[in-house]
């Protein structure tokens, strides 16, 4: 049998937050072994934002994550930034832009995001090993040992940063989770986030309108979302609908207001001003035609302003500013952006991610029980996050 390899900590995943990790870590001088069972590294990064990466977002703050503990995140978020990172694309000179609500993406490629944590990596002498399933993990007397193809390696911390099991089709699983497990973790329930809704029964006359895109405010209890609903063959999605999935369970209804910017009772003055204007002709003039005509239809409403009571567009006016969907489930892991739950925070020291009763063992980015809103939120927890353990392991 070879004598295992030593090691001051081996890190297991090559995705964002293993890399920043790796990278921060080596760059302190400490010998750092990355495992990846994928064939190269930041696979989830170079299909980000369309193969431009949605790097980070410059409106970063803890209330918009999603965490049984909703303070954990506060610690790594508030001491690696937003404009930290920025600072460092700056560095490697790759040039972004601003595209919406604070998300920042590469001009060119992800691949340039890759790269640079690739130089930052080889500055810090990190060893990279990929395209080989990590065997076996254990511990004992103060190592942790790592049996990856046909090599050992020790050292007295491990990471785990193999993510959630969001996107299996890129190799993604609930690794993670199991490892965790292994050595008295508990695990937050993992569930799709950041996932289109499928609609059944009655609501499947919206299917109709697959395709068609508006921008609405979608709410569930009391979070609420404003950007584009999209209409598609097996239900809602669109940034507006993904960003509220992650605060949906099963059973609740969404609501939708398809007029954010009308007030209540608009339909009944838009008859003083215009009786005779016809109530379609009018939703469309507001909402895209198909999207307008299927909803007239399913309130019922025809013909002239003139000939409804104000009461009966009051109503109409009440239900197109919250309209009621009752999803039947999610397009799950398979189109889910990230998973909500995971490793439990509770367990983790928030200042740098150690496990409290696991000495040496450390959890970082999606695998663990924080998730972040669409727009670079989940990267700059990635980046905080492997940077807070990278300062000490």
């Amino acid at each position: 049998m070879t004598t295992p390899t030593p090691y001051d900590t081996i890190i297991l995943g090559a995705g964002a937050a293993g890399l920043m990790c790796a990278l921060t870590a080596g760059q302190r001088g400490r010998r750092v072994l990355l495992l990846d069972h994928a064939e190269e590294v930041g696979k989830k990064i170079l299909i980000s934002g369309g193969g431009r990466c949605n790097f980070t977002n410059i409106h970063t703050a803890p209330d918009r994550y999603l965490s049984a503990n909703p303070h954990f995140a506060k610690s790594a978020l508030g001491r690696y930034t937003a404009a930290d990172f920025i600072d460092l694309v700056d560095r490697h000179g790759i040039k972004w832009h601003e595209k919406t609500l604070g998300q920042l993406f590469c001009d060119g490629s992800a691949k340039q995001i890759v790269g640079m944590l690739l130089d930052e990596c080889d500055a810090g002498g990190v060893a990279i090993g990929l395209g080989q399933a990590i065997r076996a993990v254990d511990h004992a007397d103060g190592q942790y040992r790592v049996t990856f193809g046909d090599r050992t390696a020790i050292a007295p911390s491990l990471v785990i940063a193999t993510g959630g099991p969001s996107i299996p089709k890129m190799g993604a699983t609930g690794f993670a989770y199991d490892l965790a497990r292994k050595f008295g973790l508990k695990v937050v329930e993992p569930r799709p986030a950041l996932v289109p809704f499928t609609l059944g029964g009655e609501e499947t006359l919206f299917r109709s309108l697959s395709g068609v895109a508006a921008e609405v405010v979608a709410r569930c209890g009391k979070t609420a979302f404003r950007e584009a609903a999209l209409f598609t063959h097996k239900g809602l999605s669109g940034p507006a609908i993904l960003q509220i999935s992650s605060y949906w369970r099963h059973g609740e209804s969404i609501g939708i207001d398809f007029l954010p910017d009308l007030k209540p009772g608009w339909l009944a003055e838009a008859k003083r001003a215009n009786p005779r204007a016809g109530f379609r002709k009018l939703l469309a003039s507001h909402l895209p035609a198909r999207l307008a005509e299927t909803l007239a239809d399913r309130l019922g409403l025809d013909g002239e302003l003139v000939a409804q009571t104000d009461k009966r567009l009051d109503e109409a006016a009440r239900r197109l500013a919250d309209w009621r969907f009752t999803p039947n489930g999610t397009e799950g892991l398979a189109k889910a952006e990230v998973v909500a739950g995971g490793i439990a925070t509770d367990g983790l020291s928030s200042q740098t991610m150690e496990a409290r009763k696991v000495p040496g063992l450390y959890a970082i980015g999606e695998a663990v029980d924080v998730t972040g809103w669409l727009g670079g939120y989940n990267f700059q927890w990635a980046w905080a996050s492997g940077w807070a353990a990278g300062q000490v392991v």
